[in-house]
C-alpha cells in the first residue's frame, strides 16, 4: 500500500508544480487553490509512505514521478518544446525510478 500512496503522491507533485506555474505568483484563485490542496495531499502521502519505504528511495521516486509527469504535461500542452532527447531523458528518469523499486530492500 505504501508504494501506491507514494505513486499517487508523485502524481500530485506534478499537479501542484503545474498549478504553481499557472497561479502566476498566487494571483489566480483556482490554480492557487489546486496548488495548496495538491501540495498538502502530496506531502502527506510522501510522509505516510516513508513509514515503510526508506527516505532516500521514497524521495527519489516521488521527485522522479513528479518531474517526469510535469515535463511530459508541459510538452503535451505546448508549454515546452517536444524533442526526442527530452523524451529519452524522461524515459531514463522513469527507468531509474523503477530500478529503485526493483533493488529496494523493503
Amino acid at each position: 500500500m505504501s508504494w501506491v500512496i507514494l505513486i499517487v503522491s508523485g502524481i500530485l507533485e506534478a499537479v501542484w508544480a503545474t498549478a504553481l506555474g499557472k497561479s502566476e505568483g498566487f494571483t489566480k484563485l483556482w490554480p492557487t487553490v489546486i496548488f495548496g490542496v495538491s501540495l498538502v495531499l502530496s506531502m502527506g502521502g510522501l510522509a505516510w509512505a516513508m513509514r515503510d519505504i526508506s527516505t532516500g528511495t521514497a524521495y527519489a521516486v516521488w521527485v522522479g514521478i513528479g518531474a517526469a509527469l510535469t515535463v511530459a504535461y508541459a510538452m503535451i500542452t505546448g508549454d515546452e518544446a517536444f524533442s526526442i532527447v527530452r523524451m529519452l531523458l524522461i524515459v531514463g528518469l522513469v527507468g531509474c525510478v523503477v530500478g529503485l523499486k526493483l533493488v529496494g530492500h523493503e
